[in-house]
């Protein structure tokens, strides 16, 4: 029994979420946290669930949200219902607060910003905690005077605060070290800490994976789920992602956000294996599918060191994905590539030929743009430019070669063995190898020097268009004739 099977057999319904804010591009760690998510969930018949944690406005931007929704969606991390708006529930996370003043559990604080800014100054210059510690805590309401206020959480004082995490262990937290953090602002607009906690247990979320950088938020959060009386989620705070310079990555490490990736022209699949294999593992399982992903994924797989992001193994990953990939997938996520770079779509003449050509080719291209290359023989009309290297073919002995050639071929069936036969035939004839018809031919097929198969370049572009190319070529070279 695997342990996706072993769990959803003895526990209750698992429901995980990705939360990200909209004020900036998908991060590609925050790619990471939704996959892992998304496995946890999907792998024991659970929900994923997302949540836009947009309370910044003067950050969030519709653009960034758009950006989220299209990142999941190039992923392929399908989301159970509709994306829920944290903003839009202001109103009930201000009610928990209230909730919470009104049992005891929180409390009007009156300390102006000033107040508490020169506390800060005064304990930074005795070197003392600049813990602030409200005065207000146990003031009586018939004390309270008539001004502005936040309410913040009565924190435990005393003792130790347990994160039992799935990830990092049992991390402990003296809650002398704790502060009475915030929960509505004097302006009753609800502050992220709270949200965050409302937002969970409403949404019935069982597992909390994200980031090491929020353990000690779920320290701070655990006081909320206490006041509530609510039980707490599972906790698995996972490493950031390094660059290869061990250090966290950020731009100067290339790219690092979500929309990037596409627009480079890596496949979706190959992006999710090779995300969920940095900083997890399955025994020595380099290339999986998203089946056995979900099948294999547990909590207890995933490593508390940073991984460190590796473009080679990304891309090395990615071919194996191309190269198994069916070919629908392929043609659409190269349209999904082509608008993401900005580059020009395919017509449909050129969707059809790419298509025909896919088979031979498709095992051999780490990329996107790779394959484009390598397919660019079926996508261009002619007559074919050539490049520099391919031009160099360009003289009588190309010329000579392709005539004895092209007889052959217009008797020859249109099969891979007919085509070698006519071409040794030729081989034969002239006392050439097979290098030297392969070079004239590749500059008249393709216009490249470096081009698929010979044979397979033919048998895509058909009998037709073969030995019309090969005539331009010719003509070219009767125009341009130099001698070798």
């Amino acid at each position: 029994m695997s342990p996706a099977q072993s769990e959803t057999a003895s526990h209750t319904p698992v429901v995980t979420r990705i939360a990200p804010s909209p004020t900036g591009d998908m991060h590609i760690g925050t790619a990471r946290t939704a996959l892992f998510s998304w496995l946890y969930a999907r792998g024991r018949g659970g929900k994923f669930l997302l949540r836009i944690e947009d309370t910044d406005r003067a950050r969030s931007t519709p653009e960034a949200t758009q950006g989220i929704l299209d990142g999941m969606a190039w992923l392929g991390l399908d989301y159970d219902g509709e994306a829920v708006s944290q903003f839009e529930r202001a109103e009930r996370h201000a009610e928990v607060a209230r909730e919470m003043l009104a049992m005891g559990k929180a409390y009007k604080c009156f300390a102006t910003q000033e107040e508490i800014a020169a506390f800060r100054e005064e304990a930074r210059a005795k070197k003392e905690s600049t813990l602030f510690r409200s005065p207000w805590r146990d003031v009586p309401e018939s004390d309270h005077p008539d001004a502005p206020y936040v309410i913040r959480v009565k924190a435990p004082r005393e003792g130790v605060t347990v994160v039992k995490d799935k990830v990092q262990g049992d991390v402990t937290f003296k809650n002398d070290q704790l502060d009475d953090m915030i929960l509505l602002r004097s302006d009753g607009t609800p502050t992220y800490m709270l949200a965050v906690v409302v937002d969970d247990h409403d949404m019935g979320v069982t597992h909390v994976i994200r980031g090491d950088d929020h353990l000690a938020n779920a320290a701070r959060q655990m006081t909320i789920y206490d006041a509530m009386g609510w039980p707490l989620p599972v906790y698995a705070h996972i490493p950031l992602i390094f660059g290869p310079d061990g250090k966290k990555m950020s731009k100067r490490h290339g790219a690092v956000g979500v929309k990037e990736y596409q627009a480079i022209g890596y496949p979706a699949s190959g992006m999710r294996n090779y995300l969920a294999r940095l900083g997890w593992s399955h025994g020595d399982d380099e290339f999986f599918t998203d089946e056995q992903a979900m099948e294999w994924f547990d909590l207890d797989g995933i490593n508390k060191a940073p991984a460190r992001f590796d473009t080679k193994k990304l891309e090395n990953i990615c071919g194996q994905h191309i190269a198994i990939l069916p070919d629908a997938e392929i043609l659409s996520e190269i349209d999904g590539y082509l608008a993401a770079s900005g580059a020009q779509a395919l017509s449909a003449e050129q969707k059809q030929r790419l298509s025909e050509a896919l088979s031979c080719l498709k095992g051999s291209a780490k990329t996107y743009p790779q394959l484009i290359e390598k397919a660019r023989f079926a996508l261009v009309s002619r007559p074919v430019d050539m490049d520099e290297k391919a031009q160099k073919q360009v003289n009588s002995v190309s010329n000579g070669i392709l005539e004895e050639l092209t007889p052959h071929l217009q008797n020859a069936s249109w099969n891979r063995n007919a085509l070698e036969e006519a071409i040794g035939r030729v081989m034969e004839t002239m006392e050439l190898g097979f290098g030297k018809i392969a070079g004239p031919l590749r500059s008249a097929l393709a216009g490249r020097a470096v081009t698929p198969s010979v044979l397979d370049m033919m048998l895509v572009l058909g009998r037709e268009e073969t030995l019309a190319r090969i005539n331009d070529f010719r003509e070219f070279v009767s125009e341009n004739m130099t001698s070798e």
